[in-house]
């Protein structure tokens, strides 16, 4: 296959390319077959026993060597050993591991439709994608396997098969604190996206996703009478005080470029129509585009709970629960990554897409490695029915394995 690089590089006959297509002409149905297996049998956050032994089961198979994490739930597995590398502008860390992420926990979602292969587990679905990230990596993991045996690997490569990505503030910790990053000098990921068609992926260079906590506050008062509510606390009427101002006091302490914002999504107070509670609580997440106006948003939330509070009366119990920062792609690995989707999927393949405020656990990696997230096409072509992450209806069109595949061993294969 010829092709020319972006960036004014030489043309050059892209053997990788070529060896790709043969390693998936024989081995995709059984890549996408893998993904059935574990989309039947989702499992939730920290409880992926399954998933994970069918993961290092594939692995050993080709002669590798897993570590599954004391737990029982995600693990690493090494490619290559020692230094590898030659010089060049767009190299990718040769000096250290490239480490290639997949999450492979499920959501608490009841999946609906009619598929083959639906979830056998009630509540319980991947209505996020996670497990055909899993079969991408694995399968990047197999053919790098293969070039490693050949003498083609440009450099060292771990894969990262993590739990619980889907509870805050995320499994990433748990593999960090395992040593997944040790000697890793960059790391990549992706995402599904069904807002992309399948054979498409997205790049952002900078901000990809948003920070997000979680808050729950709490209010308290001697309760009373709705027909004397002026020898009480209020309480209901505080709390939606506090739920309405909160929001817009932030939006003039805040930079507005930082986009930090509280969205309530749960509210709790009283049962009777004639009785001033004695207790209610809310609950909502605080997202923030942001690293700076993140770290300082405890302390800012804290001081305006208690404002709000005070003035009606009410005593607070405000628990603050830290999530994750925002991802922030690295400039140099997104270059990097267009050129492996040119080569991967053609010239037109790579996408811009815009800053989500998603939350994802991927950035406490890029806290000690840079690196960067991709999108992940995966609406099929012509599928003009609505779906998003996170919902019973999400479906996403297989090919987007093989492209997968294809894109991640391009990458890590890159120079």
């Amino acid at each position: 296959m010829k092709v020319t690089l972006p960036r004014g590089e030489p043309e050059l006959i892209d053997g990788v390319a070529v060896r790709l297509e043969a390693f998936l002409a024989a081995g995709e149905a059984a890549l996408i077959d893998f993904r059935r297996d574990v989309h039947a049998h989702p499992e939730l956050g920290n409880t992926e026993f399954r998933t994970t032994r069918l993961i290092a089961d594939q692995l050993l198979a080709a002669g590798l060597a897993p570590q599954v994490l004391a737990g029982g739930t995600g693990l690493t597995c090494d490619i290559g050993q020692g230094e590898f590398g030659r010089g060049g502008p767009n190299q990718v860390g040769r000096s250290g591991r490239l480490a290639i992420r997949a999450d492979i926990d499920a959501l608490p979602i009841q999946e609906t439709g009619q598929l083959p292969f639906r979830s056998v587990n009630d509540g319980i679905s991947h209505a996020c994608g996670h497990d055909v990230h899993a079969a991408a990596v694995l399968g990047a993991g197999l053919f790098l396997a293969q070039e490693a045996h050949a003498g083609r690997l440009v450099r060292p490569i771990r894969l990262i098969f993590q739990p619980a990505e889907e509870l805050m503030p995320g499994g990433a910790l748990t593999m960090i604190s395992a040593g997944a990053l040790a000697g890793v000098s960059k790391i990549i990921g992706v995402h599904c996206d069904p807002r992309i068609d399948v054979g498409l992926i997205g790049l952002r260079a900078g901000p990809l996703t948003a920070a997000c906590d979680t808050i729950s506050v709490t209010l308290c008062g001697p309760g009373g009478h709705t027909s004397r509510p002026h020898l009480t606390v209020d309480l209901v009427y505080a709390l939606s005080a506090l739920v309405t101002q909160l929001p817009a006091v932030l939006s003039r302490r805040v930079d507005p470029r930082a986009s930090l914002s509280v969205v309530w999504g749960a509210i709790n107070a009283g049962n009777a129509v004639n009785a001033i509670p004695q207790e209610g609580n809310i609950k909502g997440t605080v997202r923030c585009m942001d690293e700076r106006a993140w770290a300082a948003a405890p302390d800012l939330i804290e001081e305006l709970v208690h404002s709000v509070a005070e003035t009606y009366g009410a005593k607070v119990e405000l628990d603050y629960i830290r999530g994750v920062p925002p991802v922030v792609n690295e400039e140099a690995m997104i270059d990097v990554m267009r050129g492996a989707v040119y080569r991967a999927a053609g010239p037109d393949a790579a996408v811009p897409v815009e800053q989500s405020l998603g939350g994802e656990d991927f950035s406490w990696y890029l806290q000690h490695v840079p690196g960067a997230m991709a999108r992940l096409g995966v609406r099929t072509p012509g599928d003009s029915t609505p779906r998003d992450l996170h919902q019973s209806t999400f479906r996403a069109d297989e090919s987007a394995i093989g492209v997968g595949v294809r894109f991640f061993a391009q990458t890590a294969l890159a120079g």
